[in-house]
C-alpha cells in the first residue's frame, strides 16, 4: 500500500503547472499563407504563360517558375510534421511540370491540390469570424485600390500607367470564376513580391476581409445579383453548396458551377459576395455563446489580463462548448477532439505568454472550426443511420470498460468461493444505473448539467478508479505468484472480504460504473432531442446484447481458467485500465481547468485507450505504469526470497 500511496501523490503532484515544458514550434502563419496564394496565383495565372507546350509570354513563365521555387523553399522550412515530405514532394513534382512545360490544366490541378494538402497540414485561419461589410469594402477599395485598379476594377486607374507590372483587372471574368475571395484577402495581406501590390496587413483583418469581398464582386452584376437572391432564397439546397463564411470564402464560380450549372453559379456568387451575411443567417446559433467567450478571451489578451483572457478561455469550452459536446461527439467524433486539443491548446498558449498575434490566430483557426461543428450539428446532418451508430458505439466504448472491471470482480468472487459478498457488487452497478437515469431527468427536465460538472465527475471518478484498481491490480498480482493458493483464500478471505471490505466492493462497483453512465446518458439525451427515437433504442440495444455476450464470455472463460492464471490475468487487465483511467481522469480535470495543460505536439491522441496530447496527462499514465512495474517486481521477488511462505502458514 505504500506504494500506491507513493503513486497517489506523485499523481496529485500533476495539479501543479507544467510551465515549463515547451510546446513544439507552430509553422508560421504568414509562410504558409503566403505559400498557399503563390499556389493559387499559379493555378490561375499559369495559362496565361503557356499554352500547347509553348511559352506565351516569358516574363509570366519567368514568374511562374519563381513561384514554384519559392513555395518548395517555404514548405522545405515549414516544421516538422510527417505531411511535409508528401507536401515537397508535390511542389517538386509541380515544378517539374512547370520546367517542361507541361498542360495548364495539370498545373492547376497540382497546385489546386498541393494547397489543399497545405492548409490539412498547417491550418492557418480561412474565413472571418463574422460577415464583412460589403459596403465598408466599397468604401475602402475607392480610398486605398482604385487609383491603381480602377473604380469599377477594370485595372485602369489613374495611377495604372506609371506602374511597370498592369494592376489586375478584377473585372476579368475568366479570371475571376478560378479566383476565391480567400485568394483576394491573402493578396490583400501580404502583398505581391516584384510588383507594386503592396501589403495592407496594417488594416484590421475585417477590413481586408471587405476589401477581399468587394473586389471579388467586380467581374458578377447587379442584375446577377438579383436573380442569385432569388435562387439562394427560393432553393434550400444552395444553402448546402454554401453551408457558411469558410465555405464562401474558399469557393470560385467556376467550382460551383461544376455543381449547379454556369449561370446559376455565377448568381449566387453574385448575390453572396455582396451579402455575405446571408449565409451566416442561415446557420445554427448553437455555438455563438463560446465565439463571444473567445473574443472576450483574445480582447482581454491583448489588454495584458491573461488571468481573465484565461478564465474567459475555460468558460467558453465549458459554458459554450460543452452543450454541443455529446451531439457532435455522436456526429463527428474526431472534429470534436480537434476542437477540444485546440481550445486546451489555446488555454495553453495563455499561460506560457504568448502574444496576442499568435493567439488571435488561434481563435480564428477554431472559429474556423465551430463553422465546421455547425454543419455537423444543424439538423440536416441528422439521420436515422447516424443516430444508431451514435446510439451503438457510444453505449458499447463507455460501457465495455465498467463492464471489464466488474465481471472481474464477480469472477474473483466466485473463484474465492464468496458468493454471499456478490449481492454488494451488484448492488454497486445496479445503483449506479439508477443514478444515471435519475442524472438523466435532472439533465434533461430540471436544472441541467454545467461542462464543470461533469469533468470533475469524469476525472475525480476516474482517478479514484485508477487508484483502486492499482492497488487491486498488484494484490492480484502477487497471489498468481503465490504456492498454495487455496490454503490462502481459506484462512484469509475471511478477513480480507470483511463487512467494510464488501461495502468497499460496493463503492468501487457504484463508482466505476456511473462515471460511465454518466458520460452515456449526456450523449444519449442529446441525441434523444433530435428525434429518430426508434433509432436511438435500436442502437442501444445492440450495443447491450454485444456487451451482453462478452459478458457471459468472460464469467464462462473465468470458470475454466485455474487460478493462478486467473489472478494473472485478472491483474494484467486491472494493470491496463489503471493506466487508462488515469489518463482520462488527468485529461478531464484539464478541460474543467482543475490541472494545467502543457501540449506535446503531434503526440497522438486516442481517448478510448486514455492517451491525450499533454504532457500532464502522460506522465500520470507513466506514474502508473512504473508503478505497476515495481510492484510486480516486488511480488517476483518476494517469491524467490520465500518459496515456503504459503507452506509455513
Amino acid at each position: 500500500m505504500r506504494l500506491v500511496a507513493l503513486a497517489l501523490v506523485i499523481l496529485l503532484g500533476l495539479l501543479a503547472p507544467v510551465s515549463t515544458l515547451q510546446a513544439a514550434p507552430t509553422a508560421d502563419p504568414n509562410n504558409v499563407q503566403t505559400a498557399w496564394r503563390l499556389l493559387d496565383y499559379v493555378a490561375v495565372d499559369y495559362g496565361g504563360a503557356v499554352a500547347s507546350g509553348r511559352i506565351k509570354s516569358a516574363s509570366e513563365y519567368a514568374e511562374m517558375t519563381e513561384f514554384a521555387g519559392s513555395v518548395s523553399s517555404r514548405l522545405a522550412a515549414l516544421p516538422r510534421k510527417p505531411e511535409r515530405a508528401a507536401l515537397i514532394a508535390g511542389a517538386a513534382r509541380l515544378q517539374d511540370v512547370i520546367a517542361r512545360k507541361g498542360p495548364p490544366q495539370d498545373v492547376a490541378l497540382l497546385a489546386r491540390n498541393l494547397a489543399a494538402d497545405l492548409l490539412r497540414a498547417y491550418p492557418v485561419p480561412l474565413a472571418p469570424s463574422a460577415p464583412p461589410s460589403f459596403a465598408r469594402g466599397a468604401t475602402l477599395f475607392g480610398s486605398t485600390c482604385a487609383a491603381c485598379h480602377g473604380a469599377t476594377g477594370d485595372g485602369h486607374g489613374p495611377d495604372a500607367a506609371k506602374l511597370a507590372t498592369p494592376p489586375i483587372a478584377f473585372t476579368d471574368a475568366e479570371r475571376a470564376r478560378q479566383r476565391s475571395v480567400f485568394a483576394l484577402y491573402q493578396v490583400i495581406s501580404q502583398g505581391i513580391d516584384g510588383t507594386a501590390m503592396q501589403s495592407f496587413a496594417d488594416l484590421p483583418s475585417e477590413d481586408r476581409w471587405a476589401l477581399a469581398f468587394r473586389a471579388g464582386s467586380f467581374a458578377l452584376t447587379d442584375e446577377q445579383a438579383r436573380k442569385g437572391e432569388k435562387l439562394w432564397k427560393a432553393d434550400p439546397a444552395l444553402h448546402q453548396q454554401v453551408p457558411d463564411l469558410k465555405a464562401l470564402v474558399a469557393l470560385t464560380p467556376a467550382s460551383l458551377a461544376e455543381r449547379i450549372g454556369e449561370k446559376q453559379a455565377l448568381a449566387v456568387m453574385a448575390y453572396l459576395r455582396r451579402h455575405p451575411e446571408a449565409v451566416v443567417e442561415q446557420a445554427p446559433a448553437s455555438l455563438s455563446l463560446v465565439r463571444q467567450m473567445l473574443a472576450a478571451s483574445l480582447d482581454a489578451a491583448r489588454k495584458g489580463d491573461r488571468r481573465a483572457a484565461k478564465e474567459l478561455a475555460l468558460s467558453a469550452y465549458l459554458d459554450g462548448f460543452e452543450p454541443v459536446e455529446p451531439t457532435l461527439g455522436a456526429r463527428d467524433g474526431t472534429l470534436l477532439a480537434r476542437i477540444e486539443g485546440a481550445m486546451g491548446e489555446y488555454r495553453a498558449a495563455i499561460d506560457q505568454g504568448a502574444a496576442p498575434d499568435d493567439l488571435a490566430n488561434r481563435a480564428l483557426v477554431l472559429n474556423g472550426l465551430f463553422d465546421d461543428a455547425e454543419a455537423a450539428l444543424a439538423p440536416s446532418a441528422s439521420s436515422t443511420a447516424s443516430t444508431f451508430l451514435g446510439a451503438f458505439t457510444i453505449l458499447l466504448r463507455e460501457g465495455l470498460e465498467a463492464l471489464l472491471i466488474v465481471v472481474a470482480m464477480i469472477a474473483f468472487l466466485r473463484k474465492a468461493d464468496r458468493s454471499e459478498v456478490l449481492p454488494y457488487v451488484h448492488g454497486g452497478w445496479a445503483g449506479a444505473l439508477v443514478a444515471g437515469l435519475l442524472t438523466w431527468v435532472v439533465a434533461t427536465y430540471a436544472i441541467g448539467i454545467s461542462g464543470a460538472s461533469r469533468e470533475l465527475t469524469e476525472g475525480f471518478g476516474s482517478l479514484f478508479a485508477a487508484v483502486v484498481l492499482l492497488s487491486v491490480g498488484i494484490w492480484m498480482h502477487g497471489k498468481a505468484q503465490a504456492d498454495q493458493w487455496q490454503r490462502y483464500i481459506r484462512e484469509k478471505m475471511t478477513h480480507a472480504l470483511s463487512g467494510r471490505s464488501a461495502w468497499f466492493l460496493f463503492g468501487l462497483a457504484f463508482v466505476v460504473v456511473y462515471r460511465e453512465v454518466f458520460e452515456t446518458i449526456l450523449f444519449y439525451a442529446a441525441l434523444w432531442t433530435q428525434g429518430n427515437g426508434s433509432a436511438l433504442l435500436a442502437g442501444a440495444g445492440a450495443a447491450v446484447a454485444i456487451l451482453a455476450v462478452i459478458a457471459w464470455a468472460m464469467l464462462r472463460y473465468s470458470r475454466q481458467l485455474p487460478i493462478a492464471k486467473f489472478f494473472a490475468y485478472s491483474s494484467w487487465l486491472m494493470a491496463g485500465l489503471t493506466v487508462v483511467l488515469a489518463g482520462k481522469g488527468v485529461a478531464a480535470l484539464q478541460e474543467a481547468g482543475i490541472i494545467d495543460i502543457a501540449p506535446i505536439a503531434e503526440a497522438p491522441r486516442l481517448s478510448i485507450l486514455g492517451l491525450f496530447p499533454t504532457w500532464q496527462s502522460i506522465i500520470a499514465q507513466l506514474v502508473m505504469a512504473i508503478t505497476i512495474a515495481i510492484g510486480f517486481a516486488f511480488n517476483r521477488r518476494k517469491k524467490v526470497e520465500t518459496p515456503d511462505l504459503a507452506t509455513a502458514e
